[in-house]
């Protein structure tokens, strides 16, 4: 068995490739990218597909080192903000404009894998949304809604149905998305850094960013061995801070999320998933997992203030996985890890710019491969073009989440959501 302190499954089955040099000496940019996860990589990318030259891609540490690197892999539409509550305050015409983005994104992710040929381990089964409570009536709504307001269709399986593909007795019905993927996030992230390095794109690995100052008209940005002076500048940092521009920093909640995987499983996986579909619950609190081509299983779940410890992580996690399938009593876990997602207090991506030519993309609050990829197709046809789309997110500003206090505040909603899935639970016997 591999040690729980091993690295994330994701990191030791990726993908060989040669390592990006750190940048050393003087350049200039045209652009100058900070951040080496989805939003970066999908503004490097869109930049040169659109025939912008000069781009410059900088990450601290690898590419998908955060949570492009750590995430379930779940592709789907949709933002951490909840489908009602976005179409109560767009109003029905921004809020279907504004989802229709991550379905188009979707497609997109789907046809970058296949031009690119990205070797990421894509299932195109869906996703399942798994009813932990016996009242239908949440996912009863959600499926009118995504049909009436998002033109969206999601299948709706009786619980019989939903136990022949999800064998467990925890679930009463569920609802599945027929358009939705699931993949190997970090073999992803790789190729997508392939992809803009192929078009011209310098990337460079480990050169964090130490200082951002103004130069005239232009941004001097320092690593430890270079320097650019770059016209336009993408903060694309998530939650692992930069600390660059205290405005960007502070607009954001730096959120742990916990991931495991078991020891392959052969035979005992089918006993448990009779689908390749990926699955989710309908709690607050929701556990996610998904099968891997090696027969192990993914399980992810908790939202916490805390980045524990791999350990810690195998503890809470398993004490989930053995609620949904007590049969798995005894399994091996041979990877736990964490990893830093970055959440606004409107829950919605934070996309925006400012005339000095600084553009930034954050705050996916772990619903990141379809946002990410809206946020770095906007932010590119913005600079290549001039193209206006990204206001469409202005509402979403860079509200400020008070940390320290922001934490306690995250912390206790959490909890008390948590409760209420708990007394639910507890109700309904």
């Amino acid at each position: 068995m591999k040690s729980p302190l091993a690295p994330s499954y994701y990191r030791a089955t990726a993908r060989p490739y040669a390592p990006y040099a750190p940048l050393q000496g003087s350049a200039h940019a045209r652009v100058a990218i900070i951040g080496g996860g989805y939003a970066g990589l999908n503004t490097a990318l869109g930049l040169a597909e659109r025939g912008v030259r000069e781009v410059v891609l900088l990450e601290r540490e690898q590419i998908g080192f955060g949570a492009s690197g750590r995430n379930g892999g779940f592709v789907f539409a949709g933002y951490s903000l909840g489908e009602q509550a976005l179409l109560t305050q767009r109003g029905e015409a921004r809020a279907r404009a504004m989802f229709d983005l991550t379905t188009e994104a979707v497609q997109r992710i789907r046809r970058r894998v296949a031009d690119y040929a990205i070797d990421c381990d894509v299932v195109d089964e869906g996703v399942i949304w798994a009813n932990w409570f016996r009242d239908p009536a949440v996912l009863r709504r959600r499926q009118q809604l995504l049909a009436e307001h998002y033109g969206v269709q999601w299948q709706w399986l009786p619980q019989q149905e939903l136990r022949e593909r999800v064998r467990s007795g925890r679930y009463h019905d569920g609802l599945y998305e027929r358009d939705a993927l699931h993949l190997h996030p970090l073999n992803y992230a790789l190729g997508l850094a392939a992809a803009a390095a192929g078009q011209g794109v310098r990337v460079h690995e480990h050169s964090g960013v130490t200082g951002l100052t103004r130069a005239g008209p232009q941004w001097r940005v320092r690593t430890g061995q270079g320097e650019l002076l770059a016209d336009q500048v993408v903060l694309a940092c998530g939650g692992y801070l930069a600390g660059l521009q205290r405005s960007i920093d502070r607009a954001i909640l730096p959120i742990a999320t916990y991931v495991m995987v078991t020891e392959p499983l052969g035979a005992r996986l089918d006993q448990c998933l009779h689908t390749r579909a990926a699955v989710y619950d309908s709690r607050f609190a929701f556990d996610y997992y998904r099968a891997l081509p090696d027969t192990r299983l993914l399980w992810g779940g908790r939202i916490s203030v805390r980045n524990r410890s791999p350990q810690a992580v195998q503890r809470l996690l398993t004490q989930d996985l053995l609620r949904v399938f007590p049969s798995l009593k005894g399994v091996k876990v041979d990877y736990a890890w964490s990893g830093l997602m970055s959440y606004a207090r409107h829950q919605m991506p934070q996309v925006g710019g400012s005339a000095d030519g600084l553009w930034w993309a954050q705050a996916f609050g772990g619903h990141g491969l379809a946002p990410t990829s809206v946020a770095g197709e906007l932010l590119a046809a913005a600079i290549a073009a001039g193209d206006d789309r990204w206001k469409q997110f202005a509402d979403y500003g860079l509200a400020s989440t008070y940390r320290p206090f922001g934490y306690l505040g995250a912390q206790a909603s959490y909890w008390w959501q948590q409760g209420r899935d708990w007394l639910k639970t507890r109700l309904e016997g």
